[in-house]
């Protein structure tokens, strides 16, 4: 399965052959790389297969309805990884095959300004001088990736721009989690101050996304474990940052325990809920009582029937009255005096 991508060079020489004189649909962007490093913007309006012999970053959007078309000009690249770029799959993979290596990378759907919480995938093929990647909702790392080599750094080989690519998506995921333990900082404070909200359902957003950004992250880690193996002993060009490992699993940890802090703040915030509405059914409770026998003094005399008494004196309302204000004082001295309204 292991391969090394000196084919990769065929795949960009059967994508010029393909592609000369032709424009490109659904391509977003076209970057080259001099020798240098530095990245150079080519027009998408403008066929690029002369600027195929340099290292290429081509992204395409799947949105484009002859996006399909383009990407299957690139003849040369294996047919799993031209179908990988244009699957709708909403899982990760990370393969390496017939000299290029290909997949797809769980990404947060947003812009440059601010990450979504939805989830995307950026679909990728790469040989040795080519990166082709695409996607159907704007991700953040890609945007973020071409601003920072629009600021500047620079790019020797193509897994160097795929890691980097990566390292955005991990740094995307980071700041997230930081807005989310924000808003679960707010949350908890509102709580130990007793103040009359009800946060259950923005928990329950927090701990669902939360859920899916750990199987994400738990996936991208078994795929880079699993691609370290599949290319151990092979060309260095697959060398893997040493820390994208180790910074997959920090975070993972960090989401899991914004995950579960969401969960013991969401049984809070269930248990006050609970606690306010026993209140309030207590207050129903000591209300009802305490006109209970109010109650049932009205009905007693409001029963038609012959031989009620204090019918006939002209006294008889006001001796009515005291009966159900005396009832009504004698159950709330006897419910006080029981504890019912505490000290």
């Amino acid at each position: 399965m292991v391969a090394k991508v000196s084919a990769g060079r065929a795949a960009v020489t059967g994508a010029k052959s393909k592609t000369r004189g032709q424009v490109l649909p659904g391509l977003v962007w076209a970057l080259r790389f001099n020798q240098d490093g530095a990245a150079e913007e080519l027009a998408v309006d403008q066929p690029i297969a002369e600027h195929l012999d340099s290292l290429v970053w081509l992204h395409f959007d799947l949105a484009e309805a002859h996006a399909s078309q383009a990407l299957r000009s690139f003849s040369d690249l294996p047919p799993a990884a031209v179908e990988s770029l244009m699957a709708a799959d909403d899982h990760q993979q990370l393969q390496v095959g017939d000299g290029c290596v290909y997949g797809a990378f769980a990404d947060l759907v947003g812009g440059l300004k601010r990450a979504g919480k939805e989830i995307g995938f950026l679909h990728f093929a790469m040989t040795d001088r080519l990166l082709v990647s695409s996607r159907r909702h704007s991700v953040n790392a890609v945007d973020a990736t071409r601003e920072t080599l629009r600021q500047g750094r620079k790019i020797k080989t193509v897994p160097a721009l795929l890691w980097t690519i990566v390292e955005h998506i991990v740094d995307a995921v980071d700041e997230y989690s930081e807005d989310i333990a924000g808003v679960l900082d707010e949350i908890e404070e509102r709580i130990l101050a007793d103040e009359p909200s009800d946060e259950r359902l923005t928990l329950g957003r927090i701990r669902r996304t939360t859920a899916r950004l750990h199987r994400q992250l738990v996936m991208s880690r078994s795929l880079i474990n699993r691609f370290e193996c599949d290319v151990s002993g092979s060309s260095a060009t697959f060398e893997i940052p040493s820390k994208l490992a180790q910074r997959l699993d920090w975070l993972d940890s960090e989401v899991v325990a914004l995950r579960d802090r969401a969960h013991l703040l969401q049984e809070e915030v269930t248990l006050k809920a609970a606690e306010q509405t026993n209140r309030h059914l207590e207050v129903l409770a000591i209300v009802a009582t305490v006109f209970l026998p109010p109650t049932l003094v009205a009905g007693i005399f409001g029963m038609n029937v012959a031989g009620l008494p204090l019918t006939q004196g002209g006294y008889g309302f006001l001796w009515s009255m005291g009966l159900i204000i005396g009832a009504s004082a004698l159950v709330y001295w006897l419910l006080k005096r029981a504890g019912t309204f505490g000290d």
